[in-house]
């Protein structure tokens, strides 16, 4: 029995799951659902990345068990990709390839905490980032992350207020689900704190690249001194339209990539060497790719936003990311996001991620992720204003 398992019992039921399954059983009654979901990107990935990995594969010595921090070329590849920030990483102490983000997370957390740690996570936030925590046994400190919110007096609020004193804290900017953004004044004073306090830090860049409007996301390692606790996570996923090849890295503190290259040498033996040397191909390659997929979810974005707001439903226009955080309309606002998702598939055949799955702070928004074309946002900007009349 599953009540047997006790990691497992300390995770909530995976609330995307309900709106997942009611959007499968809709579909297999013939119904037409627009799916805002999951942050699955549609697009195929660059013609000179697969052309890669095909190149590489045919290559029978790339068959065989890789290297579990990744081999040399890639490593060497991220830390010249960091440069374009001004930072000077050692690939051999201060980087390390993971199998996406989301694995490096998860064994970083199975690396540095157990029972009795506490970690501070930002409340609404990516799941990952507090389950990881969970299922490595450490307990959560939820930091209130809302609109007029001072995140910062919150989190000192909640570092002064736990005892033993928390072990870590996790950020991700720009952030999922939320597409908040952050300005490198924000990251100093992260740093800041966590000296004080003696905390590590662990930042997830995901969405660096996905970048509208002139903003450019700054990477937590631009600090001065920021190696001395913070580390930062990094996929392709998005980037380069390659989210199943499942390819990310982890770079900075010299100590915290030591713990995570030991974790993973005892769980993995790395991700497929051609997929790492197309990896290379992309963070060495030509990247008017980036620039291009970063315009098409522009674009998709501003058909999106301005067509809710044309039918009365007021949101903003996110500066990055690939998802759109709205609030809840007054009038369903009771309903609570769960109940208000439930309502825009049934009634307008829309599937979007209710905000209570990333936190209880999020229960007034729901979560619109980019990955409709514009003629699909369209359709359902139809269906959406239909609802909406019927209130």
């Amino acid at each position: 029995m599953i009540k047997d398992f006790s990691r497992i019992q300390r995770l909530p039921p995976y609330v995307f799951n309900i709106v997942n399954d009611l959007k499968a059983t809709a579909r297999a009654r013939g119904e037409d659902i627009i799916d805002f979901g999951m942050g699955n990107p549609d697009q195929a990935t660059p013609k000179h990345i697969v052309d890669k990995l095909v190149e590489a594969a045919q290559r029978p010595n790339t068959h065989r068990y890789s290297v579990s921090r990744g081999i040399p070329r890639l490593r060497r590849a991220i830390c010249q990709w960091y440069r374009k920030y001004d930072v000077e990483l050692d690939p051999e102490t201060e980087a390390i390839v993971t199998i996406g983000s989301k694995e490096g997370l998860a064994h970083l957390a199975l690396a540095t905490l157990g029972p009795g740690d506490a970690v501070l996570v930002p409340n609404p936030a990516y799941p990952i980032h507090p389950y990881g925590v969970i299922i490595a046994g450490a307990d959560i400190r939820h930091v209130p992350l809302v609109v007029g919110g001072d995140f910062f007096a919150e989190l000192e609020k909640a570092i002064k207020d736990i005892w033993p004193r928390p072990k870590m804290l996790i950020l991700n900017f720009p952030a999922n689900p939320t597409a908040q953004c952050v300005d490198l004044a924000f990251f100093e004073k992260a740093i800041n704190i966590a000296k004080e306090y003696n905390l590590w830090v662990v930042h997830d860049l995901a969405y660096a690249e996905i970048a509208f409007d002139g903003y450019r996301a700054p990477s937590i390692l631009q600090v001065p001194g920021a190696k001395e606790v913070a580390v930062e996570f990094y996929s392709l996923s998005k980037t380069y339209n390659m989210p199943g090849w499942r390819i990310g890295f982890m770079c900075g503190n010299s100590t915290l990539v030591a713990a995570l290259a030991r974790m993973k040498s005892y769980l993995d033996y790395g991700t497929f060497t051609p997929i790492q040397v197309a990896a290379i191909a992309a963070l060495e390659g030509p990247q008017d790719c980036v620039k291009t997929i970063a315009d098409n979810y522009c674009k998709r974005r501003n058909v999106l936003c301005q067509g809710l707001i044309d039918i009365g439903w007021q949101v903003e226009f996110p500066k990055a990311t690939m998802f759109v955080w709205a609030p809840i309309p007054e009038d369903f606002r009771h309903l609570g996001s769960l109940e208000f998702s439930k309502k825009l598939l049934n009634d307008a055949k829309v599937a979007v991620s209710p905000g209570v799955g990333f936190g209880s702070y999020g229960d007034q928004h729901i979560r619109f992720s980019l990955i409709e074309n514009e003629h699909r946002t369209r359709q359902a900007i139809r269906g959406i204003r239909q609802m909406l009349k019927q209130a």
